[in-house]
């Protein structure tokens, strides 16, 4: 008898179920005294590893190529960072009554963070648009994303974004920004041997990630925030999410297609101005968010694996329009390692 299988387009990324265990353990073993310690230094190094590895494998050579297509790229940032976070201000409305405090702390720290690369990616060659633009314009997000999104925290969070203060900024330099400056000026040197060895550092990319998940849940568990969060208020903060993610596709399609945009490029904006990335939100909540960055990072966890399974969807109903053309094919190069076929994109978020 043949054991059943989940369905090939099963839209429940792996990555997103390790996450999900790692939360589990760290609900169930926290790290507590000197282990709380040791796990605290290793997440601060995974994270500055995290921006090291970034600054290293972007190509500024062809960030600066895709500048071509400004007026792609500034729509998607002001997606990002501008609507994104106006709709966040607006969520306020609902607290009390649907969000907690911290929930919608969390939500608004989502409508600050940068968009993905790789499931932008993805999602644009499945849907048959512009690949070459969707690379650019997460590349861009990703790189403005470090330096915006901890100044639109420190604005809009204040206090309760951790106490962001000079303190705070000074963390986010040593953390952030001066390892992605380093990787950046050792390219030159770096670049061929991350090149050839994606497939490991993807690991090394993930494992990060995973630690420090398992260290900020842990100090939550520590410092008991759980007990502050019910299951109504996370189906409410689902639902919330829900009407955000709809509110997104349908801007970043609907107004592309009144800036004049073709086809082609109104899939790369919708697939990149309407995601947030997991990969670079959760080491910025750590260092933003200290004790509560648990609690923090839970609503872009449960958004970006929305993100991925509407956008799956999506991507397959925009590939099999019988008007959409053939504009998505990739070119030579480091573009090239994107899959056209409808697979569901790993969920490293970038």
């Amino acid at each position: 008898m043949r054991r059943p299988r989940l369905p090939a387009r099963f839209p429940l990324d792996p990555y997103v179920l390790a996450l999900l265990a790692t939360v589990g353990l760290a609900a169930l073993l926290p790290a507590r005294g000197p282990a709380a310690t040791v796990a605290d230094g290793a997440s601060t190094a995974a994270v500055a590893l995290l921006f090291f590895l970034y600054g290293a494998r972007l190509s500024t050579r062809e960030a600066l190529d895709g500048l071509r297509h400004w007026r792609l790229h500034l729509t998607v940032l002001a997606c990002t960072f501008v609507l994104f976070p106006a709709l966040g201000l607006a969520a306020r409305a609902l607290v009390p009554t649907l969000l907690t405090q911290p929930l919608y702390n969390g939500l608004l720290f989502l409508c600050l963070v940068p968009s993905t690369v790789q499931s932008s990616i993805a999602f644009t060659s499945i849907a048959r648009g512009n690949v070459p633009a969707a690379i650019c314009a997460g590349s861009f997000s990703s790189l403005a994303g470090i330096a915006l999104t901890p100044l639109l925290a420190g604005a809009l969070l204040g206090g309760d974004g951790g106490g962001f203060s000079a303190g705070s900024l000074l963390k986010i330099v040593v953390q952030l920004l001066l390892p992605f400056l380093l990787g950046q000026l050792l390219r030159p040197w770096t670049g061929g041997f991350l090149t050839r060895r994606k497939k490991v550092l993807g690991y090394v990319d993930r494992g990060s990630i995973l630690l420090v998940v398992y260290a900020a849940f842990s100090a939550g568990v520590a410092a008991g925030v759980w007990h502050r969060v019910s299951l109504p208020r996370l189906g409410a903060l689902m639902a919330v999410e829900a009407v955000l993610l709809a509110l997104m596709l349908l801007v970043t399609w609907y107004g592309s297609a009144r800036l004049g945009f073709g086809r082609a490029d109104r899939i790369a904006i919708q697939f990149a101005g309407s995601k947030k990335s997991l990969a670079a939100g959760l080491p910025m909540a750590s260092v933003l968010f200290g004790a509560q960055a648990s609690l923090a990072v839970l609503p872009l966890m449960l958004f970006h694996q929305m993100q991925l399974m509407v956008c799956a969807v999506l991507a397959r109903r925009r590939a099999a329009d019988p008007d959409t053309p053939d504009s998505g094919q990739l070119p030579d190069g480091p573009v090239a390692e994107v899959s056209p076929r409808p697979q569901h994109p790993a969920a490293q978020g970038r």
